[in-house]
């Protein structure tokens, strides 16, 4: 266990590898004779930022002394609403160094969410783009104009004043419109309420030049703690309302440094990041497992991009790619399409070894093909929640195929978890059952910020067989251990299907569906049923090229459209596992609602399964 708060740890590190790049980052940039999808020939290429360790110890510094200038000190919460970027990694550790709490926010949230989230921490800064860009629409972002309207009462009148948030007291805007032709963000100069970011720093809009004598290290106004709160992060919102889990330097730090020893990062290591910055995602399994090796991140786009995405691994000949399962999808068919020169899609496999695939259960089919067309062969499996900093289980480069396809690897090193029976937590379940996972440790959350009754059913103090109090948190994830500790999660417990008093677990069928020719993407929930309460719905999305047909009869020939019908998928169910499991419902979409780092919102799908049933569809 590492003993240092991340100021302490990240000034080691600084000290080992200033000279060695930290964080590359690219933002879209546009040609001036059109805009992206509108006039033909329209070229797409990015401007990229490098930031050495060193140049990043200088960056945060600078920037930390100017956020003091605001009035930031220990333990204030400060909000950043920002995309992967420069910016991002370079304030992650200015808040960390003043002992000021960084909550980042979903940069998509509405003027709602941002109020809601500010209110509910008390937040008096906010750090926020200019344009929110959005994932698979490269220079089309959301102007954040409107938003700012509704937050600040006057935005010309040179102070923050805010009718819906008490506490705001100063909102920083990093000017990205550049890159945002059509956003129509009105020029900084003419909303005196407004910071500019670039007036944050010594050297203007240059993170990259700053003097060592300009960004002196800052000492905090009161001595930090291992144990203080460092981050707040609101949970990804895949069962509704999201809460705010409070994390410390050593939950923080330590998870970050145990990711990187067991996928085994090194100092030359280049990983490319497309999962954001304000999930832990992007923050633990990304920044701070290369930032604790001296490895570099990468972040291709703000937000995700495949194409982007698969540009930035083959410039740089990264050794390592991060990802969700749907991710990895995109990244294939914008390989399938030709999207990245052939010999730059020929070369990935030569140089791509390391990478995470996490957030979601990953099919193992999925897996296969992501070692066959990327190379990844050392690639990992994470699994955890937000609440446990967020790796809890791991598997490692060195375990059997079958471990790190079919399972999410053994329990992290200084962590326990256990399979508890639903109905009774006391219940220790045997080997091989199913039941809920639990996980305790130095990971587990300090709690949910102002809201002790729901920590309270999740995070639970217990005694172990010594007498000792250990502190459980419980995922209300349904998973089962083999008797080499290897964990398969088999589902949400909520999600689970009871079909006439029968358990169907979703990720079974997704699984089998996955493995279909002409399905891009499945995901199954359970639709009321008069008959036997609940039945088998599955939203598919087919490959592109691929016909989704409502009737039955259509024929797959090779030469000929490649068609895929409702009775076509019920078919393969049938075949590959057994009646019971059939869907009885199968709706074709083009998209599902999913949270930002990539997770499926099935308690959306769930509702929409019931409109769907309703309308007769």
């Amino acid at each position: 266990m590492l003993p240092h708060t991340i100021p302490e740890h990240f000034s080691s590190i600084v000290s080992q590898f200033g000279d060695r790049p930290a964080v590359i980052s690219r933002s879209p940039a546009i040609s001036q004779d059109g805009f992206p999808n509108l006039p033909p020939g329209t070229v797409l290429s990015s401007v990229e930022t490098t930031l050495t360790y060193e140049k990043l110890d200088l960056a945060s510094n600078a920037l930390a002394q100017s956020l003091r200038s605001l009035g930031v000190k220990k333990g204030d919460r400060v909000a950043v609403s920002l995309g992967n970027c420069a910016e991002f990694a370079a304030l992650t550790y200015a808040i960390f160094k003043l002992g000021a709490i960084l909550v980042p926010l979903n940069p998509s949230f509405n003027a709602n969410q941002v109020t809601a989230a500010l209110n509910h921490l008390g937040v008096e800064i906010l750090i926020i783009s200019a344009v929110t860009d959005l994932a698979y629409k490269p220079c089309r972002g959301r102007s954040n104009f409107p938003l700012l309207q509704e937050i600040v009462s006057d935005l010309s009148s040179g102070k923050v004043e805010s009718a819906t948030i008490p506490t705001l007291k100063k909102v920083v805007v990093v000017d990205n419109s550049g890159s945002h032709p059509q956003s129509n963000f009105p020029s900084l100069d003419t909303l005196r309420s407004l910071i500019p970011f670039n007036s944050l720093l010594p050297s203007g809009p240059d993170l990259t030049n700053i003097a060592a004598q300009s960004a002196r290290p800052i000492t905090p106004d009161s001595p930090l703690s291992p144990s203080d709160t460092i981050n707040i992060q609101f949970t990804s919102g895949t069962t509704s309302q999201p809460k705010a889990a409070m994390l410390s330097h050593t939950n923080i730090l330590n998870n970050g440094n145990l990711i990187a020893q067991r996928m085994g990062l090194d100092p030359s290591d280049l990983i490319v990041c497309p999962p954001p910055l304000f999930h832990c995602f992007g923050s633990v399994l990304g920044y701070m497992a290369t930032a604790t090796t001296g490895a570099a991140i990468l972040f291709p786009s703000p937000a995700f991009d495949p194409v982007a995405t698969l540009r930035m691994a083959a410039a740089h000949r990264a050794t390592g790619l991060y990802g969700v399962a749907t991710m990895f999808v995109a990244m294939f068919e914008a390989l399938h399409n030709h999207l990245i020169p052939a010999d730059q899609a020929t070369a990935l496999p030569t140089h791509l070894r390391k990478g995470i695939a996490a957030g979601s259960s990953v099919p193992e089919s999925l897996m296969r093909k992501i070692y066959a067309t990327l190379g990844l062969n050392e690639l990992v499996i994470c699994y955890g929640m937000t609440e446990t900093s967020p790796v809890s289980c791991m598997t490692s480069p060195r375990d059997p195929f079958d471990k790190r396809t079919q399972t999410v690897g053994r329990v992290m090193p200084h962590t326990k978890v256990k399979i508890v029976d639903p109905a009774d937590r006391s219940r220790i379940l045997p080997i091989g059952e199913r039941g809920e996972l639990a996980a305790s440790g130095y990971l587990v959350m300090k709690g949910y910020w102002g809201d002790e009754e729901k920590t309270a059913e999740v995070r639970i103090v217990e005694k172990n067989e010594e007498g000792v109090e250990e502190v459980w948190m419980y995922s209300g994830d349904e998973a089962s251990m083999d008797a080499e500790g290897y964990v398969e999660i088999t589902g949400r417990i909520k999600d689970l299907i009871i079909r006439g008093g029968e358990n169907i677990h979703p990720l079974e069928i997704e699984n089998c569906l996955f493995q279909h020719p002409l399905v891009a993407e499945v995901s199954v929930v359970g639709v009321p049923d008069e008959k036997y309460g609940e039945c088998v719905g599955a939203f598919v999305i087919v490959h592109e090229g691929v016909r989704a047909e409502e009737e039955e009869g259509a024929v797959v020939s090779e030469g000929e459209e490649k068609v895929l019908t409702k009775e076509d998928v019920r078919e393969w169910v049938r075949k590959n596992l057994s009646n019971h499991l059939v869907p009885k419902h199968v709706w074709f979409v083009k998209e599902y609602p999913k949270t930002a780092s990539g997770k499926i919102q099935k308690f959306k799908l769930r509702d929409m399964a019931k409109e769907l049933v309703a309308a007769g569809k």
